[in-house]
């Protein structure tokens, strides 16, 4: 148990991570993790989280080869060999020299692939509270994605917000909507996503009809509809669900899937805007008074507030990775979060 360890290993470990060498293809691959250089610190893994989204497009294959990695710890190529991932918490079981403000014992969350053992720059890293379970550290990347998600929309106390999609992020956005006491109304074809969504408060619907998102906002449509389903199909319903005025936040990553819409009716004549949503960047509006710093510190501050566990559909030990992807691929019914576990 990494959970116990106070005193520094200094030495290169071996280390089992997950690669896709080719689409489609997982394999866990032997490497080492070096003790830590200045500033570094090593992580030993507790578990890790598969992006539905992002990381499913890599797996398949559907992503420009020639497109830039864009996180440091990623390693090889969209062209493929790629290690690939960013959801991943542990506990610091080595520290490097410079770094004063994370200890041996500390559970961490950061952006690294799928690995048991690894060694990144401190700066890469987030403690964890206190009171959150470690295994549960890697819903931080996604709190964040979806707290920027909400930043973006900016909607106002008592609006109506429908959420296309209720994978982890479309659950994570429809909680923190939820709190900012919105009116949250949930797409998304999965009964047992809806369930989810029900719970949490939201008004959970398979399909968005149009007649009953009429009633349930006084005839006006949503004054705000989140796209993040994946489905290149469900923007066009987000368009045509807003009101007059309305906004349409669109936080899928679509890849290379092509994206047909129809901009001669509602979304012409009713002044429809359409906004893209991305985590690398924060919403312009909270400028200055928003930063990374202060974001990573609302992150940490509602991760125990959230309803995380629930959200854990499927765990898998690392060795049964390639079943995990499989599983993703096939998009099972009640398939939420897939979870890699380490021992």
């Amino acid at each position: 148990m990494v959970s116990n360890i106070t005193t520094s290993t200094r030495s290169v470990l071996p280390a089992d991570a997950i690669w896709f060498p080719a689409p489609r293809t997982v394999t866990v691959c032997r490497e080492t993790a070096p003790p830590p250089d200045a500033g570094e610190v090593q992580v030993a893994a507790i578990a890790s989280l598969i992006s539905h989204g992002t990381e499913r497009l890599v797996y398949r294959g559907e992503v420009d080869p020639t497109l830039p990695l864009d996180l440091p710890t990623l390693r090889g190529s969209f062209a493929f060999p790629i290690k690939y991932g960013y959801a991943i918490a542990g506990r610091i079981i080595d520290v490097g020299p410079g770094v004063d403000d994370l200890r041996i014992g500390d559970a961490v969350a950061a952006l690294h692939p799928h690995q048991s053992i690894f060694t990144i720059p401190a700066a890469l890293v987030k403690r964890l509270p206190a009171n959150l379970d470690p295994a549960l550290g890697g819903f931080y990347a996604n709190v964040e994605t979806a707290l920027t998600i909400c930043h973006d929309a900016a909607p106002r106390l008592g609006e109506t917000v429908i959420v296309f999609g209720q994978g982890v992020i479309g659950l994570l956005v429809t909680q923190l909507l939820q709190l900012a006491g919105v009116h949250v109304i949930a797409v998304d074809p999965d009964p047992q996503r809806r369930e989810l969504a029900a719970r949490f408060g939201a008004t959970a619907l398979a399909q968005p009809d149009p007649a009953v998102i009429a009633d349930l906002t006084d005839k006006r449509g949503a004054d705000i509809a989140i796209e993040v389903s994946g489905a290149p199909t469900a923007l066009q319903q987000a368009i045509e669900a807003v009101t007059v005025e309305g906004l349409v936040i669109v936080a899928s990553w679509y890849g290379q899937k092509p994206v047909t819409l129809t901009l001669g009716g509602h979304f012409h004549r009713g002044r429809v805007r359409v906004r893209s949503s991305q985590v690398g960047r924060l919403a312009p509006e909270t400028l200055p008074r928003w930063d990374y710093t202060r974001r990573t510190a609302t992150v940490m501050r509602l991760l125990p507030r959230l309803h995380l566990a629930e959200l854990v559909s499927h765990r898998f030990p690392l060795e049964q990775a390639p079943a995990a992807y499989a599983l993703l691929d096939a998009g099972t019914t009640g398939l939420v979060q897939v979870m890699i576990s380490y021992r």
